[in-house]
């Protein structure tokens, strides 16, 4: 068996390709602007058909094909071009798993501006980012976030609905809490046909919730509360309830009075539902949580990647009886299930 060795200690190979990674995030959203995977998807192989139904330049194609081949995008044999397993699944825009249109957050005027003051946030200890930071009122990267994570965040939302069940048919209320596009609780409205869904966020997201809530069969079962979470009143009597990458944007003291709001929403048994990037307790590892930390610094006042230990912890200050860890099998972020106590004569 071949084995690969790392970079030699005397070699600057990795310091060199960290300064240049710009680069591919650059040339895999020229090909995504370009709608390159999709055109040869559709059975265009060579320079000149390529160039032809992307209305570029044959010289422009050859090397952007070159490079996404490097990059391990494309296959080329005797100067065709093919799609590999991953870009036909998720780069081709004929492909119901397509996440192409994550680029206009992921990569995003937000994000890129928050990674350009990466020292400036570490002397601060949070973003410079200031009414463009992530948790800025109504920002309207949220409505873009909506918009293009839906395909990324679906197989979670689908396997969370699974976990919970369908109730045996009971009529469950459930809170959605920064809903964005709603997949999570459309999820569990379609999983329960039983189930009612309050969905909180901001005006302009909720928009795109609905429209996500009435593609999905589900809008008569769907109703929002526009505003922040903190303020909204959530009203009482949910069956659960429902925070999806939400707490990694605030403090320790912010999260727990946001968790101690939604115990008293809930009703006796139950259960809130937490969707996190959690690192383990070293930091470090595993590495796509772990890195997550650095996100929250350069675009949140004072968010964080937070331990599962930790989240169990804050779950158990505001009141939730127990709080069980489930790893998922469709995401690198951890899931995790509290109960709130029944009630005691």
């Amino acid at each position: 068996m071949q084995t690969v060795s790392a970079p030699s200690a005397s070699s600057p190979e990795l310091v060199f390709d960290l300064l240049t990674s710009f680069q591919k995030t650059a040339a895999l959203n020229g090909a995504l602007e370009l709608n390159l995977f999709t055109v040869i998807g559709q059975g265009n192989h060579s320079v000149s058909e390529i160039a032809a139904h992307c209305k570029a330049s044959e010289r422009g194609i050859r090397i952007l094909c070159d490079y996404m081949t490097v990059l391990g995008l494309l296959h080329k044999v005797e100067g065709r071009y093919e799609l590999t397993p991953t870009a036909a699944v998720f780069l081709d825009a004929r492909s119901p798993a397509c996440v192409a249109e994550a680029r206009r957050f992921l990569s995003g005027p937000m994000t890129r501006a928050a990674f350009e003051g990466v020292a400036a946030a570490v002397r601060k200890g949070g973003t410079v980012l200031g009414k463009d930071s992530a948790t800025a009122p109504e920002n309207p990267a949220w409505v873009d976030f909506a918009r293009a994570m839906g395909p990324i965040t679906g197989p979670a939302a689908a396997e969370i609905a699974d976990l919970l069940g369908d109730g045996n048919g009971q009529p469950w209320k459930v809170l959605d809490i920064a809903a964005g596009h709603g997949l999570f609780g459309i999820h569990v409205a379609m999983k329960n046909p039983a189930a009612s869904v309050v969905a909180v966020d901001w005006p302009q997201v909720l928009a795109v919730a609905q429209e996500n809530a009435s593609k999905f069969g589900v809008a008569e079962r769907y109703s929002t509360r526009a505003g922040s979470a903190f303020e909204v009143d959530f009203g009482s009597g949910y069956d659960v309830a429902l925070l999806t990458n939400f707490c990694h944007h605030f403090n320790r003291e912010m999260n727990l009075s946001l968790a101690r709001k939604i115990f008293a929403a809930l009703k006796p048994g139950g259960r809130l539902v937490t969707l996190e990037f959690a690192p383990n307790d070293d930091r470090i590892s595993p590495p796509g949580p772990a890195a997550f930390s650095l996100v929250m610094l350069v675009s949140t006042e004072s968010g964080d990647a937070y331990t599962a230990r930790e989240y169990m912890e804050l779950f158990e200050e505001a009141g939730f009886a127990r709080t069980e860890l489930h790893p998922l099998q469709r995401s690198m972020q951890q899931l995790l299930i509290s109960e709130k106590g029944q009630a005691t004569s």
